[in-house]
């Protein structure tokens, strides 16, 4: 019958919390109410409700759009489509000063029980629950909506893994694996809990000061509509829509291993909000993401800190409690969400805050305990690029750029540049750094740190993952 999904609830959950690299989810979603979801249906249920739009340039540089360097505006659906289809009665609305042909534009982000808040009867379009995730649905949910052109700078998700439904038109995801990151040079400005950004604009890799993203391998899958894409934990991804309008629905499913994330990004948090609170405040230096609220204080964030590391030590003796009483118990089921973002988006501070581990979530199975994962026509591999990055890339940059970094059927996209501050050096340090340099070759004779770069080394991925397990070592002695 047209009712019968190719895998259970129960297999599918599986698959979703056991597999490591980037799949495709096809005939899962057909009855779903969500997939009339476009963006006229939307704009009627909305009645003329203003929503926020980011806007970037289409224009392709070696530095990337991040949310920093985005202008904004608040718009109706209507006006947004109006826009994107070039009505003259555009001229005179919110996007007038924005040439369609010059500029994209995206309302990313939106969370679904918020939007619709007065009509909670439009969140159970989206079904989760098909995929191993009974009661979660559209409140658990966020909503993007963006024209050609608009795009997510790379980055990857401290939290969960990630299930995207496509609604309307196609966008073309370029994933990179966890083992990739060092080649994507990690960055933590612009400053967003939850989200680590890459250095390198994927579009156009500037290969000169980037050289190591040569060693990348892009996995590429464009994705259509009534397809779910699963992107396993820690995958970095830079995200494009290739059609005049797009439509997409996702959410994070929460993991074990979110608990020791979250401590490692209180940590982050502490020491970029430190250091940068300490600049001076006319330098200019746009760090914070306009999705954070506000820099929080240091004692704030150390209150978060404390709550994550409780509840991951609580996490951790129930689950040694739970194995050496009943191995043989079954993984909880779960409704609850660990979106990116969710402690400030419900409005919750560290004195209250559960941080949502007050118990370990969906135990991964081990892998002798899996059967073979099911690839075929209802759930596809994203497969690696058939050319390295890097021999495009060479090309990219070195003839002087352009567009670049095709697929087997497509285009790419992604990143960042710090401004950087010259320290002024005293007479007596240039004297001393004229020694040097004729000490110890090559060496320059002044100072170019900046601040920024200070952080890119101590808030490394690498470095905060060192520096959580000596910290949560130092609380089990």
């Amino acid at each position: 019958g047209e009712d019968v999904k190719p895998f259970t609830p129960e297999k599918t959950k599986e698959i979703v919390m056991s597999l490591q690299q980037p799949a495709v989810f096809c005939n899962m979603v057909g009855d779903w109410p969500a997939l009339r979801w476009n963006v006229k249906y939307l704009s009627a249920v909305l009645e003329g409700k203003t929503i926020q739009f980011r806007l970037g340039l289409k224009m392709v540089d070696l530095v990337p759009q991040f949310e920093t360097s985005c202008s904004y505006v608040e718009a109706t659906l209507e006006e947004f489509l109006a826009w994107s289809c070039g009505q003259p009665s555009c001229l005179s609305g919110p996007f007038s000063c924005y040439d369609y042909s010059k500029y994209w534009a995206y309302a990313d982000y939106k969370y679904i029980a918020r939007i619709f808040e007065d009509k909670p009867e439009i969140f159970q379009d989206v079904r989760w629950s098909d995929f191993g995730f009974p009661g979660r649905s559209g409140k658990e949910s966020t909503l993007w909506i963006g024209s050609e052109g608009a795009n997510t700078p790379c980055h990857l998700d401290s939290y969960g893994c990630n299930l995207v439904l496509q609604v309307q038109g196609r966008k073309r995801w370029h994933l990179f694996p966890p083992d990739d990151t060092s080649f994507l040079y990690p960055t933590r400005i612009p400053y967003e809990e939850s989200s680590v950004f890459s250095k390198v604009n994927i579009a156009n890799p500037d290969l000169k000061r980037f050289p190591q993203f040569r060693n990348s391998t892009a996995h590429v899958v464009t994705l259509s509509p009534g397809q779910v894409l699963l992107v396993p934990r820690h995958w970095w991804h830079y995200v494009e829509s290739i059609d005049p309008v797009t439509v997409s629905i996702n959410s994070w499913i929460e993991l074990d291993a979110d608990h020791e994330a979250r401590v490692e990004e209180a940590i982050t948090r502490m020491l970029v909000c430190a250091i940068k609170s300490a600049e001076n405040p006319s330098a200019g230096d746009l760090w914070l993401n306009p999705t954070e609220v506000e820099v929080t204080s240091h004692e704030i964030n150390l209150q978060y800190l404390n709550k994550a590391v409780s509840a991951y030590l609580r996490c951790q003796e129930t689950s040694v409690s739970e194995q050496a009483h009943s191995s043989s118990t079954g993984a909880r089921q779960r409704t609850n969400t660990s979106c990116k973002r969710k402690r400030r988006e419900v409005g919750c501070e560290p004195e209250s805050c559960t941080l949502l581990t007050h118990e370990c979530d969906f135990p991964t199975p081990k892998a002798e305990e899996l059967q073979k994962i099911p690839f075929g026509p209802h759930l596809i591999q994203v497969l690696p690029q058939s050319h390295k990055t890097s021999v495009m890339d060479a090309v990219a940059v070195e003839s002087g750029g352009g567009d670049l970094l095709h697929e087997n059927e497509g285009e790419h996209f992604g990143k960042l540049h710090c401004k950087r501050k010259r320290l002024l050096i005293s007479n007596d340090c240039e004297t001393a750094a004229h020694q040097m340099d004729s000490d110890c070759s090559p060496c320059t004779s002044q100072t170019d740190l900046s601040t920024n770069d200070l952080l890119d080394c101590l808030v490394n991925p690498h470095v905060i993952s060192l520096v959580a397990q000596l910290l949560l070592e130092r609380m089990r002695v």
